[in-house]
């Protein structure tokens, strides 16, 4: 068995977006590795059964904050009460956010506002407010601590009707491949998380039924994909998983921006037979 570079023990992870899909399987790895968490998410009930969940199975420590990241001043209050409870964070999940589907006009503005604020704003300010606790702590225990954005397969092109999606996902991996350098001397293991169609409720979220769920992964596939990355002697920049989303995305520059957006526009048109 290869060697795991990437040892969280005696740390804690923040992990957003904590009550399903990802999240949990992200607080599960990082259980099961030794690390305490703290549980951010909009439904109480759904974390608080994932910290019993945890601390039956591991032994871990969670603290749960029910809060919705959207809110003002929500990621503020996220990082004092972090402070104020004496946590010492050693890592970074930036799992939250959604999407939207459906033609850019019709969408709700205030959906749209919110899913910008999510994947875009609290993402940037959440890792900012964090940082310094992560560099601080990974000077004195590295390898042990990471901070892993959550982008998609999609920030590699725009993807018509998932517009604002696309945009926010291509900011997230931008912003991430960033901030791995910056993270440079650090002993902090930072990375962008690309997953593809995963079988979670995200399109139940976005409204988009099926539409790219053709044969998707399953959470711990993803997750396994993400620790592999870490695990590894140097941590890349930004990682996909499966080979087939890999596949994908490293051909997009090769095909014409026009007919990438013509194919990709026919495929998810609303209401288009499939």
């Amino acid at each position: 068995m290869a060697r795991q570079h990437f040892d969280p023990m005696g740390s804690t992870a923040v992990i957003t977006g904590a009550s399903s899909g990802l999240g949990v399987a992200f607080a599960h790895e990082f259980a099961r590795r030794g690390a305490d968490l703290v549980l951010v998410a909009r439904r109480q009930e759904r974390l608080e059964a994932l910290a019993v969940d945890l601390a039956e199975r591991y032994g871990a420590e969670s603290t749960v904050i029910p809060m919705d990241l959207t809110r003002q001043g929500a990621v503020d209050e996220l990082v004092g009460d972090i402070e104020r409870r004496g946590i010492r964070v050693g890592s970074l999940v930036n799992n939250a956010g959604f999407a939207s589907y459906g033609r850019f006009g019709e969408i709700d503005g205030d959906r749209m506002h919110q899913e910008v604020e999510l994947n875009v704003a609290a993402l940037t300010m959440l890792s900012r407010g964090l940082w310094g606790a992560l560099t601080a702590h990974c000077r004195t225990s590295p390898g042990n601590g990471a901070l892993v954005n959550v982008a998609s397969t999609v920030a590699f092109q725009p993807v018509p009707f998932m517009g604002v999606y696309a945009a926010s996902k291509a900011y997230v991996l931008s912003l991430t491949e960033a901030l791995w350098y910056e993270a440079k001397g650090t002993g902090l293991k930072v990375t962008a998380l690309c997953p593809g169609p995963t079988a979670t409720e995200f399109t139940e979220v976005a409204g988009n039924g099926e539409l790219f769920f053709k044969n998707p992964q399953t959470a711990e596939q993803v997750i396994d994909t993400a620790f592999r990355a870490l695990d590894a002697r140097s941590t890349p920049p930004s990682i996909v998983s499966g080979a087939g989303n890999a596949a994908g995305a490293s051909l997009v520059g090769l095909v014409p921006k026009r007919s990438l957006l013509t194919a990709l526009g026919r495929a998810t048109t609303p209401g288009r037979r499939r």
